[in-house]
């Protein structure tokens, strides 16, 4: 059915939830998204911050970094196909605790110790490579375990769409507010004049372990206080095979569109805090962590309305053309954070705060654009079992973090490729060597910062404007790409997911009286 082209449609929402339901949703509504907070700090620690703990703490030859490259990589796509396969370990687990929290607690306590060990370590050179190239595989497993389990509960704790809606902007709500925390205290505590311990080594292991402290004790409010939908638990799980994975991942057409849509929009969307954001701020306006702290709290606590009053705007106004409204105000963001980069003089602080606006506006379209990818890859779910007779559930809500580490590889190489062509490095090994000097104690904290500043001022032009070409045009195109595949071939708008869900319930009802 085709999507109607007006903002004005009201799309119709009918709630079929039974008395019980609509109690366990009311408690489901805290306890599901408080789950997240510290999951998401351990996400932006490792995701978005561990390149930038490798290139200001370790000096890095030419071989080196590309071997850092090539362990990034091989792990998150390693970990993308891992993703639909865990999924369909979780849709066969059976225990008394359901077949979601077992995968929660096993994967987060080992997600942990993965983390901690990767940030306290003082190995140096090929020894710590053979050591990240370890820890970064198990965290890709580790992590996994605990993420597919936890957003794959979104379908089991409703049928209702607008309810999903709810569970789904909370969640990522939450998750936002772990992710704006981590994103504000990495770099405040790590970089620069509060560093903890006064230098970047020690204060990447302090933070690693404050973080992998809160992670499990935000863990406890989904463990214990969320009452998912169990009646599944009663049929024999389905068997685990590659063929049954593509079979309905590859036989799903409206999940393949959402496929494509949603990884060309995670790597426009995950440039920016990839690594490109913190250097390009660092490089123009100052190695100072509070910077990029300011930068990424105002250009994300604006996302966090959205977050907030999502659901309402859903029952406004539909999917595609709300869609289209994001994407022109982030094409409105990219345009100012262009211009002022390359117009405004470096380090002015009108400069700075005309770029962060910019971010704000990208960041508050693109998130807008992840809300609503991820709600019509749920809602493929249905379907899937209207076409094929079966949910699948696992295996659905798995794509969405499988594409999501598929981009962050493919980010990983954009970010390189970057790295390398605006010669990063030369100037990251001098600011290394500087804070291992610290480290060690022979300069002061006052010295370090002075040395560092004559290391930032020798930075050139090109260099700049290389780094604001990734951060700004490269994202913005993969998300023009994005949003016009899933305006043209993406066809579950409101009224045929309605239309969808009527004839389950008729089939079921048929079946009963049968």
């Amino acid at each position: 059915m085709e999507e109607k082209e007006t903002t004005t449609e009201t799309p119709t929402e009918e709630t079929t939830e039974t008395p019980i339901e609509e109690k366990n949703k009311k408690r489901n509504l805290w306890f599901y998204p408080l789950g997240t907070v510290g999951r998401d700090m351990i996400y932006v620690l490792f995701t978005n911050f561990v390149y930038l703990y490798v290139l200001y703490t370790r000096q890095l030859d030419a071989g080196q970094l590309a071997a850092i490259t090539g362990i990034m990589v091989a792990a998150r796509v390693f970990d993308a196909i891992n993703d639909p396969i865990m999924g369909n370990i979780i849709e066969r687990t059976r225990s008394k605790f359901g077949k979601f929290k077992p995968w929660l607690v096993i994967g987060l306590i080992s997600t942990c110790l993965v983390v901690y060990v990767t940030f306290n370590t003082s190995l140096q050179g090929w020894p710590f490579i053979w050591l990240f190239g370890v820890v970064y595989f198990l965290y890709s497993i580790t992590y996994t375990m605990n993420d597919i389990a936890y957003w794959g509960m979104i379908p089991a704790l409703s049928k209702d769409n607008n309810s999903r809606n709810q569970f789904t902007s909370r969640a990522t709500l939450f998750a936002g507010i772990g992710n704006v925390a981590a994103s504000v205290a990495i770099p405040l505590f790590t970089t620069g004049a509060y560093a903890l311990g006064g230098n970047a080594q020690t204060a990447y292991g302090r933070i690693a372990l404050i973080i992998c402290i809160l992670a499990p004790a935000f863990s406890l409010f989904t463990i214990f206080g969320v009452k998912e939908n169990r009646d599944d638990m009663a049929k024999p799980g389905t068997k685990v095979s590659l063929k049954k994975i593509v079979k309905t991942i590859g036989g799903n057409k409206q999940l393949l569109v959402m496929c494509v849509c949603f990884l060309l929009q995670e790597i426009g969307n995950n440039i920016a805090v990839g690594g490109v954001g913190a250097n390009y701020i660092y490089f123009e306006f100052g190695y100072e962590g509070g910077l990029y702290s300011t930068f990424t709290t105002v250009g994300m606590a604006v996302t966090a309305l959205l977050m907030i009053f999502y659901p309402m705007i859903s029952r406004k106004i539909n999917r595609k053309p709300l869609l289209k409204i994001m994407m022109v105000v982030a094409v409105i963001g990219y345009a100012i954070q262009f211009c002022s980069g390359l117009f405004m003089p470096t380090g002015d602080n009108l400069k700075f705060w005309v770029f962060t606006i910019g971010f704000m506006l990208a960041n508050f379209g693109q998130y807008g654009l992840y809300l609503v990818m991820m709600i019509s890859i749920i809602n493929t779910v249905e379907y899937n079992e209207l076409t094929f007779g079966t949910r699948d559930e696992g295996i659905i809500t798995s794509m969405r973090p499988f594409l999501t580490k598929l981009a962050t590889s493919l980010v990983v190489v954009i970010t390189t490729v970057t790295y390398i062509v605006c010669r990063v490095t030369d100037y990251t090994n001098e600011i290394q060597d500087l804070e291992q000097k610290a480290n060690e104690g022979l300069i002061t904290a006052d010295e370090k910062a002075s040395l560092i500043d004559n290391v930032i001022s020798s930075v050139g032009h090109t260099q700049s404007v290389g780094l604001l070409i990734a951060l700004t045009l490269i994202p913005c195109a993969f998300m023009l790409v994005s949003w016009f595949i899933y305006h043209k071939m993406y066809k579950l708008d409101e009224d045929e997911y309605k239309r969808i869900c009527d004839e389950l319930e008729a089939r079921k009802a048929g079946e009963k009286v049968e």
